[in-house]
C-alpha cells in the first residue's frame, strides 16, 4: 500500500482513492476483482504508470461507480468523456420519454412520477396531481422536489399521518445517493430533511425502523377521505446516457379499497 499524500497523486490517481475509499476496498480488493496487480494499481494511483482507457473504464465498473463519474476519471485520465448527458427533454431522449409516458398514462388514475436523481421531478400522469391538490400552488412552480413538497408546512405535511416515517424514507434515499456519487447539493438537501418537523398529528404506529428504500407506505388525509399507499421505483436497466440512468419512476398503489375508489372517482370528475 503507499504512503504518498493526496496532493503527490495525479488527478486520476487522487479519484481513484477518492472512489476506493468510499466504497472501502483496497488496493488488494480492487487487485483481485479486476485482475490487475497490487503495485500496478499503485503505480497507477500514484502516477508512476498511465491507465488506459479502457483500464480507466474497467476500475470504474469494479468499483461500481456511476455514468457521469466514469466520465470525471475518463477526463481526469487525459481521455474523452464515455458517456453523454442529455436533458430530459431534449428530442435525443424522446424514445425514452415515451416509454415512461407509457408507464404513466397505464398507472393512471394512481399516482406517479418521475423524479430525477435528486427527487426534481420531470413528469407525472394525473393521479400524481390528485395527490397534490391541497398543495401551495407557490411549491408547485419552478424546479419542484418530491422531497421538499412532501415535507413542507405548506406541502403534503400538514396532512401526514406518518410524516416521521416518510422523513426517514428521504433521508434513507437521500444518503444512499450520496454514498453513490458524494454530490455536495444532496447533503444540503439531506440537512434541510433532517430539520423538518412534524406540523399535525403523528401515527404512534411506526416503530422507528428505516422504511425500505424501495417501497414508502404513505397515509395521507385529504378532502376525498384517508389516502392510504405504498411506493416503488422503477428504474432504467443498461442505460446508455447520464440522464436516463438517473430517471426513477416512482408508482403509488393503494392500500385499501377506499383509496382505489378516491382516484377512481377523482379521474372520473375530471
Amino acid at each position: 500500500m503507499t504512503t504518498s499524500s493526496t496532493a503527490e497523486l495525479t488527478a486520476f490517481g487522487a479519484l481513484l482513492r477518492q472512489w476506493r475509499g468510499r466504497r472501502r476496498v483496497s488496493q488488494f480488493d480492487l487487485s483481485v476483482h479486476t485482475g490487475v496487480s497490487a503495485r500496478h494499481l499503485s503505480r497507477i494511483e500514484t502516477g508512476r504508470a498511465e491507465p488506459s482507457r479502457q483500464m480507466v473504464l474497467r476500475l470504474a465498473e469494479a468499483l461500481d461507480v456511476p455514468m457521469r463519474d466514469h466520465n470525471a476519471l475518463l477526463v481526469a485520465a487525459g481521455y474523452a468523456p464515455a458517456w453523454a448527458e442529455t436533458d430530459y427533454w431534449d428530442e435525443r431522449l424522446a424514445a425514452a420519454r415515451q416509454a415512461v409516458g407509457m408507464i404513466l398514462e397505464h398507472h393512471d388514475p394512481l399516482p406517479a412520477v418521475v423524479v430525477d436523481r435528486y427527487g426534481n421531478l420531470l413528469d407525472f400522469n394525473g393521479g400524481a396531481g390528485v395527490l397534490m391538490e391541497e398543495v401551495d400552488p407557490d411549491l408547485l412552480r419552478g424546479r419542484v422536489n418530491l422531497a421538499r413538497v412532501a415535507l413542507h408546512p405548506r406541502g403534503l405535511a400538514p396532512r401526514l399521518r406518518n410524516f416521521a416515517e416518510v422523513r426517514q424514507y428521504f433521508l434513507d434515499r437521500l444518503r444512499a445517493q450520496e454514498a453513490i456519487d458524494g454530490d455536495p447539493a444532496i447533503a444540503d438537501l439531506i440537512e434541510e430533511v433532517r430539520h423538518r418537523e412534524p406540523v399535525a398529528e403523528d401515527d404512534d404506529g411506526w416503530d422507528g425502523a428505516a422504511p425500505s428504500p424501495f417501497a414508502l407506505p404513505l397515509r395521507v388525509r385529504s378532502a376525498r377521505g384517508e389516502l392510504s399507499m405504498f411506493t416503488t421505483i422503477a428504474t432504467f436497466g443498461a442505460p446508455r446516457d447520464i440522464t436516463v440512468s438517473e430517471l426513477a419512476v416512482e408508482l403509488f398503489f393503494p392500500l385499501d379499497e377506499a383509496t382505489a375508489e378516491a382516484f377512481k372517482t377523482a379521474a372520473r370528475e375530471g
